[in-house]
């Protein structure tokens, strides 16, 4: 199948990290796949010459994307000259433009895949997301496949439409569990961000972001010092709430308690050498997946996750504590506690659960191909 699948461009985010996964596992499995990446943002990326290394083809939309009408006629004469058999677009309900450029072209299937469960605009004009909103809502349901990368974002974008049997449908994001198969390097790392070797490290790991409620990690670590004072906090990412994270430490006294270490390339290494996984985001669940909730499980974490956390990343092995952000910092520390006094996580039991998975790699990738026959 000749697949064009619609993206931003190919940086380091969830959906083009997913999309290179697949391909590099196809191409390790002997797999062949015909895909294009059109890059709607018109611009190349960080990664776009691993993409083309693993087979994939580029095209930069030679019209913004602001300017609709051009843009759409340049992506319809991309379809029509290419003969693609497969439209994937990946853009949650502005994959709407992208089913309408299509209209009338012979392809096998349409499919609008959502990622998140925010089904907002990308505009400030409150009167825009209004009108507008809804209308594309509509217009993704005429797809031949509507795919979420989970149970809540497949049915936020149903909006209480009962789901159709064989066309809607989840299809989970493919894990490989071989970056956190070497031994736990505890005490490497842990001189390399020049803490104590008896240190127990709660990790924020991913965009400092305020969807992310980053700050709220910073209470908790405050609460748990007054159980251990051994206890540090770890955020390994970036964003635009690292100086309020600094700000929070400082005004609860853990200023030297918190570390920021930035986009870590081995953060697998990192994960592994960890205690806790703390995941406080704001209830109202616009989390699409969770990819990092997977990843600590393999890494052999303890799991903290506020109720805006979806079930589906859990596998049956993971060792977690749900609460409600409205139960406060001292009840995440007691939780925390309580489950440092239980058994250590299994990472075999965790790669052993993984396996029989969705989420497994091998089957992430039968059902991609599945899902374009």
């Amino acid at each position: 199948m000749k697949v064009l699948h619609v993206i931003e461009r190919l940086e380091n985010q969830a959906v083009e990290n997913w999309l290179l996964r697949i391909l590099k596992h196809a191409s390790k499995t002997g797999c062949a796949l015909d895909w294009t990446l059109y890059c709607v943002v018109g611009k190349p990326g960080c990664r776009d010459e691993e993409a083309r290394a693993l087979g994939a083809r580029i095209v930069y939309s030679p019209v913004p994307i602001g300017e609709k009408a051009v843009f759409m006629r340049a992506l319809r004469r991309e379809l029509a000259s290419e003969c693609y058999d497969v439209l994937h677009c990946h853009h949650d309900i502005m994959s709407a433009p992208y089913l309408l450029a299509s209209a009338g072209l012979p392809l096998r299937k349409r499919i609008v895949h959502t990622h998140n469960a925010d089904m907002g605009l990308p505009t400030n004009l409150r009167l825009k997301k209004m009108l507008v909103g809804e209308p594309f809502r509509r217009i993704c349901l005429m797809a031949d496949h509507v795919v979420g990368i989970s149970h809540h974002t497949l049915d936020t974008m149903l909006a209480g439409k009962p789901r159709r049997p064989g066309r809607d449908l989840v299809h989970y994001y493919g894990v490989n569990p071989s970056s956190f198969a070497a031994l736990a390097d505890r005490a490497g790392v842990r001189g390399e961000l020049g803490l104590c070797a008896n240190a127990k490290i709660l990790l924020f790991g991913g965009r400092i972001v305020p969807e992310k409620n980053p700050a709220f990690a910073v209470d908790v670590l405050a609460a748990l010092r007054r159980h251990d004072a051994n206890v540090v906090a770890v955020f390994a990412g970036a964003g635009s709430q690292e100086q309020s994270v600094r700000e929070r430490a400082r005004a609860c006294g853990v200023e030297d308690a918190v570390h920021l270490t930035g986009w870590r390339q081995d953060l697998p290494r990192v994960m592994s050498a960890c205690d806790w996984f703390i995941l406080p985001r704001p209830e109202k669940r616009m989390e699409g997946f969770g990819l990092a909730v997977i990843e600590a499980q393999l890494a052999g974490l303890r799991l903290l996750l506020s109720r805006g956390i979806a079930d589906d990343p859990l596998l049956p092995t993971a060792r977690y504590r749900r609460l409600g952000l409205g139960d406060g910092a001292d009840a995440w520390a007691a939780a925390a506690m309580e489950l440092m006094a239980e058994p250590a996580p299994s990472v075999a039991d965790a790669f052993a659960a993984l396996k029989a998975s969705p989420m497994d790699m091998d089957f992430a990738l039968a059902d991609l191909m599945r899902l374009h026959q």
